[in-house]
């Protein structure tokens, strides 16, 4: 099987796009780069501190990354900070006076965020510096959601086996719980099974982008009913709600993890199920439970983690782990473009 990077690094190349780094200095970000380059996989703009940016480039061997764009916002040509500045306002709708915007866009993750709205840049990867909080914000405020979406999500794709062995889990970075969306009279604009029954549609497409036919499980603590209290009731509504919006896609719940994965326990707790033993997309209904599941999948099931790749929004924006690793950083700039 070939790796699923390099049909996306295939795919790039007949169409390549631009990517945004907002954090341009650091290392790992600029070894990445350079091999985004030396590929001729995309175009590259990196931001920062023109000074911080050089000597950074010079600390290491790097053959190819002047073939880079680097922009600093405090020297970027006053013509066009002014539109920018503009364009920001009108998105932000008398949010933000212009002194506080000017002074947001001195920041790289909002001034790499404009650069993708104004169409200049295709799509943004951030987060090696930056905080998940300070990665989403800015796209939450100037992308926004695309048409129909109600939220931002994420999936992680885990992978083993060189690839082979392909999973989703979603949300484990975004969404801490899931509560009914009311208006000031108290009527419900949005429930929460509707909430999470987007993000396990949401995670169908991300895994289809991965190759993986989806069958989607909404997990909890009870198979069909066994267990009561707790997120039993929203794993089961949201799946309810997820067969309505995407009748085409095997989803079932609510499951155990077990039946969702073991067949021979599926067959014992719900024989009939499309999705129980076989499933590769599972969705959480806490963040807690994700967040641990995918990482105990990563240190003890020897799956190797990608992600978090961002669901929802109108222009592919993801984020880095703090921690993450120049290979990481590379594979998670394919994935970002290949998603624009």
């Amino acid at each position: 099987m070939a790796s699923i990077f390099e049909g996306f690094r295939d795919q790039l190349k007949a169409n390549p796009k631009t990517i945004v780094f907002p954090e341009g200095d650091d290392p790992r970000i600029l070894h990445a780069a350079n091999q985004l380059l030396k590929d001729k996989t995309l175009k590259v703009i990196l931001l920062g501190d023109t000074m911080s940016v050089f000597k950074a480039t010079r600390s290491e061997e790097y053959d190819h990354i002047n073939d880079a764009e680097f922009i600093d916002p405090a020297t970027y040509p006053k013509a066009d900070m002014d539109e920018m500045v503009n364009a920001m306002l009108e998105l932000r709708k008398g949010k933000m006076t212009e002194e506080q915007v000017r002074e947001a866009l001195t920041h790289t993750n909002y001034f790499g965020t404009m650069l993708v709205k104004m169409g200049k840049a295709d799509c943004l990867l951030g987060g090696a510096t930056y905080s998940t909080a300070d990665t989403v914000r800015p796209a939450l405020q100037l992308i926004k959601t695309k048409p129909g979406a109600h939220l931002v999500s994420s999936s992680f794709i885990l992978m083993r086996n060189e690839e082979k062995e392909r999973l989703v889990f979603s949300d484990c970075a975004i969404n801490i719980d899931y509560k009914d969306r009311v208006d000031k009279e108290g009527n419900v604009t949005l429930s929460a099974a509707k909430q999470l029954a987007e993000v396990g549609v949401e995670s169908a497409k991300t895994a289809k982008i991965f190759g993986i036919d989806p069958k989607v499980a909404f997990l909890s603590f009870s198979t069909k009913g066994s267990g009561k209290g707790g997120t039993v009731k929203l794993s089961h509504d949201a799946t309810i709600e997820a067969q309505k919006m995407a009748p085409d896609v095997d989803i079932d719940g609510e499951l155990q993890f077990d039946a969702a994965v073991s067949p021979e326990v599926a067959k014992t707790k719900c024989p009939d199920s499309k999705v129980a033993g076989q499933a590769n997309v599972f969705i959480f209904p806490l963040i807690e439970a994700g967040n641990m599941g995918y990482k105990i999948a990563s240190r003890l099931g020897g799956y190797e983690a990608i992600g978090p790749v961002l669901q929802g929004l109108n222009a592919p924006i993801n984020d880095l782990s703090r921690g993450c690793t120049e290979d990481e950083v590379y594979k998670m700039a394919l994935v970002t473009a290949a998603l624009a």
